[in-house]
């Protein structure tokens, strides 16, 4: 006897309602209403093989609305995933459980991206289409051939992020992208037309997509949209018209099913509407076993793809690139040592620029890019073309104004695979990129931000532009490595360093202005340990000088008026707080001893220091904001130097 599609559907919206009843918390709405559109998404469209979960040309498929998590648990599980099993579904929301309350990629095969702040999930997902079409243009349609699904709902596209991730996609074309929008009118205050009368699909149209409705509980009009969809070579929402909570009788259309359990008699209600008399977390056996049979659709294609793998002449590169693999051998060392040979007074932002010169040569993966800011961020370099929509095979991105929306899609790109991406901005505007920032760090995704003119060294255009704040809030972010060098040797070693961390994203802190080459010996990458001793006392040390980026120049100085005056002082360069946290306590004591006077000098906020200097050591940095004038007239004016700095020194070692 064949299972009716709706029969189906209601498998996902039994265990929706189960386990968010079950964790006492949750959103049983969204999956409720979107069951049938996934069905037929699942069943008929999506390629995906349970049993090769990282297939790499695998469609990808990303639940934006995130906080309809069991959704995609049900899903995963009825399709035949490893896990979840149906005793993680039951410990839903659980500590431990792979269910957790927003899907997170870390824990489950088959999430593509942790979700969960709306509108996040889909500008990563045009990141991922992104990816898609430039690997396609690299090694063709034998081995990248795939499409990128989303589920979104209204807050996904109210959200600001929006607006920049479908222009981004608009722009270039990316047909491989298709929408599903979860048309049901209402947000956890109550309708949709409370706080938006705005016309979703015709903003669509205007950034260049192909917009289709559907009745989204009519599988039969569901396909008919997403074949449209399929068909048509611009990116694609399809409004779904959707009840949600559908199969609730007295909750279903109300806010009230949106963010909280449909409690006990609500949800045995919702069985006899529904006409699903199993028990909890009870899938028949004729319904289970159809959706298992929906799961092996894409066996034959992907044994198919390895076979055209195996006989590719780039399956070797290919699999290096998808695996996140840098080439074998891959080091920054001849590079470091043409710099030695030649040494430099350039700004880190152009110290940057020179080594990615190298690294882009080095590593064909590298897919740059920049928020209207290429001549600024130094991200361009020649063996970066701009990837457009007549040509994706281009490895720099034109984001435009858009940074919050550039940090996103390079999230969705490293999650993606076979690139890395970096991107810059200045420093400042990392306030615009921060949330996609962290959901970075938390996905364990290997994207480096280039920020640029990285304190009131940028001069002229005053406080709202010169980060003071910036750079110590950003490093308060867990797995998140924040680099401030302080010249071009140290610029690449924390190049090299970002490009081998495969498991967290990196953050390069940029000077405007020209700072003078410190490191003329050639040694070992010192940068991978977060702080070293870059210069020793000549006089017995009396002070450890601690500084970042451009105010490690101004230590040396100070430690040139310190040793005239008789006082021994180390000058510690500190380019990674996180890297030289994680060295060894005998590591730390030796660069950081007691018993001196520790001195920290940044020209950002104070705050943060005193872990390093002690109550009773100095700090010297700006804990105001900024003000527009020549740089000189700045740092002497916020007392950044040395003629300011070495008496307070002094009369502190005099006390």
């Amino acid at each position: 006897m064949t299972v009716s599609e709706t029969m189906l559907a209601n498998a996902i919206r039994a265990l929706s309602m189960d386990a968010v009843q079950a964790a006492n918390s949750g959103h049983p709405g969204m999956p409720m209403g979107m069951a049938d559109v996934a069905t037929v998404l699942f069943r008929e469209y999506l390629k995906f093989d349970p049993a090769a979960p990282h297939w790499a040309d695998r469609d990808r498929f990303v639940l934006s609305a995130g906080h309809g998590s069991m959704l995609i648990y049900s899903l995963l599980h009825l399709t035949g995933y490893a896990r979840p099993t149906i005793e993680d579904i039951r410990n839903f929301r659980q500590f431990h459980s792979p269910c957790a309350g927003h899907p997170e990629n870390f824990e489950l095969a088959g999430v593509e991206t942790t979700t969960g702040p709306l509108g996040q999930g889909l500008a990563t997902a045009v990141g991922m289409a992104i990816a898609e079409r430039h690997l396609n243009a690299t090694f063709g349609d034998d081995l990248v051939d795939h499409r990128t699904w989303v589920i979104a709902g209204d807050g996904c596209l109210m959200e600001g992020i929006n607006h920049e991730a479908i222009g981004l996609a608009g722009h270039l074309g990316l047909g491989r992208l298709i929408v599903l929008w979860d048309d049901n009118k209402i947000t956890i205050d109550g309708a949709v037309s409370m706080s938006s009368s705005e016309d979703i699909p015709a903003r669509y149209a205007a950034t260049g997509w192909h917009v289709v409705s559907c009745d989204g509980h009519d599988p039969a009009d569901v396909r008919r949209a997403i074949a449209e969809a399929v068909a048509d070579p611009h990116p694609s929402l399809v409004a779904c018209a959707t009840k949600i909570g559908y199969g609730s009788p007295n909750k279903g259309g109300t806010s009230g099913v949106h963010g909280s359990p449909l409690g006990a008699d609500e949800v045995t209600a919702s069985r006899a509407f529904l006409g699903w008399s199993h028990e909890p977390f009870v899938i028949p056996e004729d319904v289970a076993a159809d959706w298992r049979k929906a799961g092996t659709r894409g066996a034959d294609l992907r044994a198919a793809w390895e076979g055209r793998l195996g006989a590719h002449t780039d399956a070797a590169e290919f699999q290096r690139r998808t695996a996140g693999d840098l080439p074998e051998g891959f080091s920054l060392e001849a590079y470091i040592d043409s710099l030695i040979a030649n040494p430099q007074k350039v700004a880190t932002r152009r110290a940057s620029e020179l080594a990615l010169g190298a690294i882009n040569v080095l590593l064909p993966e590298t897919l740059g890019g920049s928020a209207d800011l290429t001549g600024s961020n130094n991200t361009k370099t020649k063996s970066t073309t701009p990837l457009t929509k007549d040509d994706y095979s281009g490895r720099y991105v034109y984001y435009g104004i858009r940074e919050f929306g550039m940090s996103a899609a390079m999230n969705g790109m490293a999650l993606h695979g076979g690139v890395v991406p970096y991107g810059g901005t200045f420093l400042v505007f990392s306030d615009y990129c921060r949330s996609a920032i962290r959901m970075s760090a938390l996905q364990r995704a290997r994207v480096i931000y280039v920020m640029t003119h990285d304190s009131i060294g940028l001069g002229e255009d005053g406080p709202t532009h010169q980060p003071v704040e910036h750079v110590m809030s950003l490093r308060m972010i867990p797995n998140l490595d924040v680099y401030r060098p302080c010249d071009i040797v140290e610029t690449a070693e924390c190049w090299e360093l970002s490009l081998q961390d495969a498991d967290g994203p990196s953050l390069l802190a940029l000077t405007r202005q020209n700072l003078p080459q410190l490191r003329t010996e050639k040694s070992e990458n010192l940068s991978a340990k977060g702080a070293y001793r870059l210069r020793a006392s000549k006089a017995d040390r009396r002070v450890v000088l601690m500084a970042t980026g451009s105010e490690v120049e101004i230590a040396v100085q100070v430690a040139d008026a310190l040793e005239a005056a008789g006082f021994g002082a180390d000058v510690v360069s500190m380019p990674n707080w996180s890297r030289f946290d994680a060295q060894p306590e005998s590591y730390r004591e030796e660069i950081l001893p007691e018993g001196v006077l520790r001195v920290s000098i940044e020209a950002g906020v104070t705050f943060g220091w005193e872990r390093y200097t002690g109550i009773g050591g100095l700090r010297f940095g700006i804990d105001t904001f900024g003000a527009s004038a020549p740089i000189e007239a700045l740092y002497d004016h916020f007392g950044l130097t040395a003629a300011k700095i070495t008496p307070q020194i002094v009369a502190a070692l005099d006390t």
